[in-house]
């Protein structure tokens, strides 16, 4: 896009690549946020959280009907509502300021993708400018051509009955002028979802595998990657200070290695302690982080990271060179252990369990988590939640290709997989005390050290795992679920529900699943349908 053009007719003023101290500046004029003890700005990003698939579109035009597959299967939007809408949102910022944000994804000088962040705030260009691998080189700014342009403007709402949306926030990508219009919305990360999206969409699958995943290294290059939906831990069980740190949140795995998409990390940070997660605590006390719905105190400034009254979904933005450790090449080999989290509410995963191939490429393709959602009476109650290959994108292929393409990646290149849980063990969330994160912790570094590789494992009865029988620096009864529970009988109730859950979820998929696949599952996951009965007539639910 020709923003000089584009913009020049509406906006007061475009502010280019500004610095993270002159933005800093123009949050506090712009009554943006607030500067808090020891340096990071903090910001609420209002009502919108992270939005719904319902609410993310594609543009049906020329390219999209030529690359997107199943196009028919997608949120679409006319291409004469988008230029309608375009045209609004283009009014709305008549004679306002604008940022932008000219930078790279991709940390291998190969697989760069230039893109532009253009935003209404301030705030929202240092989240770009913190995530994104930034550009300093003057010759190569003033020569700048993006491959997209991402337009977030969280003040301008969509009216649904005129625009198509289904809400009065919106996700809209345009492959053919090679646009994404977010509005209505102040959450942050939906940049990064969208360059994630981008990602995707740009790279050839059969050269890189773009992936949702925390990956470190040691100093001889032994690799782990850490996959997880939003709240199990990757970023915190990532950051390590004995390890390297690659990246936080997206990755590119190519036949040379992996590399990171990104520059900065955004972590969550409810509960947050200094004695578990140094390195990460520090962030918190750093010029330069953007603290999203953090309390503190308005005189002291001082930030409480318990407080949980705007959202238990606080988090915290900041550049890679935050952590001491960091790796700033962004560059690794290929992985040799992959750590597939989930944060079990229902106790029934155990903390570690080696998975087969098969078995790690369905635990991928079905992203079993669980979720809280409030009760009428205001408690909280856990939800299980599945989300297709870590989190669904507007432009995702069908899942099997992704189970297919992720089980060609650890086959090939001899990964051991895992599941993780950093949820309950043995008992229900309301029964028992979440997992320590120093257990997780020398779970992995037992696996990483080959502690593990000699030690007995169990067989799980109905998921087949392999779970190990000892681990140094892990009490027994953390390993073994079905070992926590109070009564076993009613733990088999629990993890057979689970079971069927799972089915049903991958039975969804109907006819893209292919047949293969089908017959994999019926053989490892064994489900007794007399529990399920049994836990039926009791009135057991999860």
């Amino acid at each position: 896009m020709d923003l000089d053009n584009i913009f020049s007719k509406h906006l007061k003023q475009l502010n280019s690549n500004f610095s993270t101290p002159v933005l800093y500046e123009e949050i506090i004029k712009n009554r943006e946020g607030y500067l808090t003890h020891l340096g990071p700005v903090a910001i609420r990003t209002g009502h919108y959280e992270n939005r719904p698939m319902e609410d993310k579109f594609i543009v049906v035009e020329p390219v999209s009907k030529e690359k997107v597959k199943d196009l028919d299967s997608k949120n679409t939007i006319s291409l004469n509502s988008y230029n309608n809408l375009f045209l609004r949102l283009a009014a709305y910022m008549q004679n306002r300021e604008a940022y932008v944000q000219n930078c790279n994804i991709g940390s291998l000088k190969d697989k760069e993708i230039p893109i532009s962040v253009v935003t209404e705030t301030a705030w929202h260009s240092l989240f770009a400018r913190n995530v994104f691998r930034q550009i300093h080189d003057r010759d190569v700014l003033e020569k700048f051509v993006p491959e997209f342009t991402i337009i977030h403007v969280p003040g301008f709402q969509a009216i649904p009955e005129l625009d198509g949306t289904n809400s009065q926030a919106f996700v809209i990508i345009n492959l053919g002028s090679k646009t994404v219009l977010i509005g209505g919305t102040s959450a942050a990360s939906e940049i990064t979802q969208t360059v994630f999206t981008i990602a995707n969409y740009l790279y050839d699958m059969n050269e890189t595998f773009v992936m949702r995943c925390a990956v470190n290294t040691d100093d001889n290059g032994l690799t782990a990657a850490f996959m997880g939906a939003s709240g199990s831990g990757k970023t915190t069980l990532a950051i390590d200070s004995s390890r390297n740190l690659i990246g936080d949140h997206a990755h590119g795995w190519s036949n040379d290695g992996m590399f990171n998409l990104e520059w900065g990390g955004h972590a969550k940070l409810i509960d947050l302690t200094k004695d578990e997660q140094p390195e990460l605590f520090d962030v918190t006390r750093k010029f330069g982080t953007v603290m999203e719905n953090v309390s503190f105190d308005p005189l002291g400034r001082r930030c409480d990271l318990t407080d949980k009254r705007l959202t238990d979904n606080t988090r915290a933005t900041f550049p890679i060179t935050h952590i001491p450790n960091a790796d700033r090449s962004g560059v690794c080999g290929h992985p040799k252990h992959i750590f597939l989290l989930t944060c079990d509410a229902f106790g029934v995963i155990p903390a570690l369990a080696k998975l087969t191939p098969e078995l790690a490429a369905f635990a991928f393709m079905s992203t079993y988590s669980s979720n809280f959602s409030q009760s009428e009476s205001g408690e909280l109650e856990a939800n299980i939640d599945f989300k297709v290959t870590y989190g669904d994108t507007a432009l995702a292929r069908p899942s099997h290709e992704y189970g297919n393409k992720f089980l060609e990646m650890i086959t090939k290149n001899n990964v051991t997989c895992w599941v993780m849980n950093t949820g309950w063990i043995g008992e229900p969330y309301d029964q028992c005390d979440r997992i320590k994160i120093e257990h997780s912790k020398a779970l992995i570094n037992n696996v990483l050290s080959g502690a593990l590789d000699n030690v007995e494992y169990s067989t799980d009865p109905v998921f087949q795992y392999q779970i190990p029988m000892e681990c140094p620096g892990v009490p027994a009864e953390v390993l073994d679920p079905r070992k926590a529970a109070r009564d076993e009988g009613e733990y088999e109730a629990r993890a057979n529900r689970l079971a069927q859950e799972m089915m049903k979820d991958l039975d969804a998929l109907g006819g893209a699943m292919p047949e293969k696949f089908g017959n994999m599952l019926s053989d490892i996951i064994d489900i007794d349908e007399d529990l399920i009965d049994i836990v039926d007539v009791l009135g057991f639910s999860m």
